[in-house]
């Protein structure tokens, strides 16, 4: 049975006796409606893939893309933040090493790319992969990035993170080391 029919069905359901044939029919025109906008809530986000290579790494954890030929895109290259992660900034310690990090693993490589949103910044927060390897969570496993911690904590990513731990791998050489987030509210706010 369709989707707008059973709405249709739960609003005469639950409409109080006496309430006027009008009423009922505006009830069920709105939920018809909001059906769609809670559809779109709900549903799983759809994310976009591209294939092609990444030309530049920028930081820890954002780096230039250029999608091979044959997929439609607006730029000639995008610009990408690793989903999920949360590398170290270039001035902050380990920053210049979790950017060589992410060189040694994707710097003029051809990798799978599944944009998920954009940011505030315009770049695309994306999951990349270089064949079977997760490169957000091989940085976290590396001990050069920390798992985000922002939505639902991703258990393959705290894993990745407790064994860099207790390897003393990366950042996790420090017996304290300051996560990026923490970092960014600590330096003073510059020009743009």
């Amino acid at each position: 049975m369709p989707l707008r029919v059973l709405a249709l069905r739960a609003v005469l359901a639950l409409h109080p006796q006496g309430v006027r044939r009008q009423t009922l029919a505006l009830r069920a025109v709105l939920a018809l409606c909001l059906l769609p906008t809670l559809w779109a809530v709900t549903a799983p986000a759809v994310a976009d893939t591209m294939h092609g290579v990444v030309f530049v790494v920028i930081d820890g954890d954002t780096l230039l893309f250029r999608p091979d030929q044959r997929q439609a895109a607006p730029r000639a290259f995008l610009k990408l933040r690793l989903a999920d992660i949360d590398a170290p900034e270039q001035d902050q310690p380990y920053g210049e090493a979790a950017t060589r990090v992410l060189r040694s693993l994707v710097l003029n490589q051809r990798v799978e790319v599944d944009t998920i949103a954009t940011d505030a910044y315009g770049r695309k927060i994306a999951r990349i992969r270089k064949g079977r390897l997760q490169v957000g969570t091989e940085l976290v496993r590396r001990g050069f990035a920390w798992p985000s911690t922002r939505g639902r904590r991703n258990a393959v990513l705290l894993d990745a993170q407790h064994e860099a731990r207790r390897a003393h791998r990366g950042l996790w050489q420090d017996p304290a080391p300051t996560p990026p987030w923490v970092w960014r509210r600590a330096q003073p706010v510059r020009g743009h």
